[in-house]
């Protein structure tokens, strides 16, 4: 009895790490998004959709929802690791500030859950937006300093994050898409599917 006992811990030991495994939507480096984080930014768009009229706006569905939410999470994580890297940091202080000026902007605190639906931006997930906005205002401003023109510094960051993704490592779960290393980007699954030919065999 104590050996079958022994087994099925050892068994539920795997299928744990098994699950923990399956449950990343991406990694980068040894840190992992997972799959929860991505589906709680997901489900937090839609039941905002569910509150304000929606009939006048273009709003993403399906497998492109996925991948935006997962793209801005990639995105999150390269940039708060490349402000590490240039001693970059961006405080609670200075989200709360710029937080205040942009409820300001769209009209007030009445009019955030409207402007937020339109943007694709989950509310819980406010915040982090505007964490990622600063990390690359605060970037551009290093650069800017360096010599580099305006007219370059979307490039620039561009160089910037493709490269600490690259040092990184950075791996995508299939069943979102492929890491694009080149641009620093996820690839739909649906636009490789046509490519590849899964065998049964």
């Amino acid at each position: 009895m104590k050996k079958i006992l022994t087994i099925a811990a050892v068994m539920a030991t795997l299928l744990l790490a098994g699950c923990s495994q399956v449950g990343a939507a991406a990694t980068v480096g040894d840190i992992k998004i997972t799959q929860a984080t991505v589906q709680g930014s997901i489900d937090g768009i839609l039941s905002e959709r569910t509150k304000v009229d929606t009939s006048q706006m273009q709003l993403e569905t399906g497998s492109a929802l996925n991948i935006s939410q997962l793209r801005f999470h990639l995105l999150r994580t390269l940039f708060s690791e490349l402000g590490k890297e240039l001693n970059i940091n961006v405080t609670k202080a200075e989200i709360d500030t710029r937080r205040a000026s942009i409820i300001e902007q769209v009209g007030g605190e009445s009019a955030l859950p409207t402007a937020l639906v339109g943007a694709g931006i989950a509310p819980d997930d406010l915040d982090e937006y505007i964490e990622v906005i600063s990390y690359s205002d605060k970037i551009s401003q290093k650069l800017t300093a360096a010599g580099v023109t305006e007219d370059q510094l979307g490039a620039e960051i561009q160089k910037l994050i493709v490269a600490k993704a690259k040092e990184m490592g950075v791996t995508v779960n299939p069943r979102y898409g492929t890491w694009d290393a080149t641009n620093a980007d996820v690839i739909p699954a649906d636009s490789a599917e046509s490519a590849v030919t899964p065998s049964d065999k």
